[in-house]
C-alpha cells in the first residue's frame, strides 16, 4: 500500500470536510468533533468510507469517539481491524 492509512483518511476528511482547504492544520491528536470537523453527519460519513475504503465491516460499538476522533485513533482503530500498518 502506498497511501497510508493516515494519509488516505487525511485525504478524505480534507476533501470531505474542510472543503479541500488544505491551508488547514490537521494534527494527528486534534478532536475531530470538538473542533468543529465533523458532525454526527460526517461521522456516518466518515465510517461509510472506512467500509468502502479498508473492507471494515463496522459495528455500533465501533462507532465511538475513542475510535474515531482524531486522525491517529482512526488510523490505530483501522491498522488494528485490518492488519494493515499505519504507516508503510
Amino acid at each position: 500500500m502506498t497511501e497510508t492509512i493516515k494519509d488516505s483518511v487525511k485525504a478524505f476528511i480534507i476533501e470531505n470536510f474542510l472543503f479541500g482547504d488544505t491551508s488547514y492544520e490537521l494534527a494527528d491528536t486534534a478532536s475531530l468533533i470538538e473542533n468543529d470537523i465533523i458532525d454526527s453527519t460526517g461521522v456516518l460519513e466518515l465510517v461509510a468510507f472506512i467500509e468502502d475504503r479498508f473492507g471494515i465491516a463496522m459495528t455500533d460499538a465501533d462507532i465511538v469517539p475513542a475510535n474515531l476522533d482524531s486522525l491517529a485513533r482512526i488510523s490505530a482503530f483501522i491498522a488494528a481491524k485490518s492488519a494493515v500498518p499505519v504507516s508503510a
